[in-house]
């Protein structure tokens, strides 16, 4: 019990929930926009599909995050000592087969697929494989990309904005149809997600600042200072939701318009209200609105799925 307790927090459970998320999500527009019966949902070949792209993507999930915390040991000593490895509650040796395995078994997963569940779509594998390869620059040296601001951030809004969207949904709906489409509704979805993605990518960095600094890591944070971090954080959130209100009013007709832009300003309200209350020099208001930030992002997965079943 021990272990598995370390071994979920190794995972970052919220990066584990917003990628479980995701594929639910991406699996139900998907079957939304194909208006494939309801029934279907919970069938055989149906679940197959699901559970293959959630264990590849939560495997791949797992080793990205691990080989991060790997190669910031020191680091996270400092900004994240409650992680197994910073804490010593995992060895070296211990992260490195776990992010072997992990590695291994998402890339095995998404190639046995396409063999094992017919029909089915190739794009599991490229998701995975360009995720991984995405996440190994973003963390490994040579190339280590968390050192560079700009090049950290396009790391995180290529995997979770971009590759996970695009490439999961063609993987259900090619899988599920035998058609290569893109419909318009998965490119709103997609630079929505992207938007969002930025205000993580510039957020992350808030609650690391002593440790970004000691070792030298170049983010927005240290560039800009916080209360501006904070305001352009809750600007490009605000900017995603009045442009998926405007969505749902003139761009998706098969939506059900008012629960989407009702619910958008619910959470835009929610969102100006509580950054209103986050106390820059506490550590811990900061780490808690970032999760707070985490939780709206989750609920995206949610309430996009919602508004095209509930009849418009």
């Amino acid at each position: 019990m021990s272990f598995l307790s370390s071994l979920w927090q190794f995972s970052r459970p919220h990066t584990i929930i917003g990628t479980t998320l995701s594929v639910i999500a991406l699996y139900l527009i998907a079957i939304a926009t194909n208006n494939i019966p309801a029934s279907t949902i919970l069938s055989d070949q149906h679940l197959q599909l699901i559970f293959a792209a959630w264990l590849a993507c939560i495997c791949g999930n797992i080793y990205i995050v691990g080989l991060n915390q790997l190669y910031d040991i020191e680091i996270d000593r400092v900004n994240k000592p409650h992680l197994p490895l910073a804490s010593g509650e995992f060895s070296v040796q211990q992260g490195k087969w776990i992010i072997g395995i992990t590695g291994i078994l998402a890339i095995a997963i998404a190639a046995l697929a396409p063999l094992i569940i017919a029909p089915c779509s190739p794009w599991l594998l490229a998701t995975v494989v360009i995720s991984i390869i995405l996440g190994t620059a973003y963390s490994a040296p040579p190339i280590r990309l968390k050192r560079f601001s700009l090049m950290a951030a396009f790391c995180i809004l290529a995997v979770r904005g971009f590759v996970v969207n695009v490439g999961l949904f063609t993987y259900f709906n090619q899988s599920l149809t035998q058609v290569l489409s893109f419909p318009p509704i998965v490119w709103i979805i997609t630079l929505f997600i992207l938007v969002f993605t930025i205000a993580i990518a510039i957020f992350k960095d808030v609650p690391d600042m002593e440790g970004d600094q000691k070792f030298q890591i170049q983010t927005f944070t240290i560039s800009w200072g916080k209360p501006a971090i904070l305001n352009v954080t809750r600007w490009v959130i605000s900017i995603a939701y009045l442009s998926m209100m405007a969505a749902g009013v003139w761009l998706l007709p098969a939506v059900n318009t008012a629960f989407l832009v009702s619910f958008h300003g619910v959470l835009l309200g929610l969102l100006w209200w509580r950054s209103q209350d986050v106390d820059l020099a506490d550590q811990q208001a900061i780490a808690s609105f970032y999760q707070f930030i985490w939780k709206l992002f989750f609920l995206e997965y949610l309430l996009f799925p919602l508004a095209c079943f509930i009849p418009a």
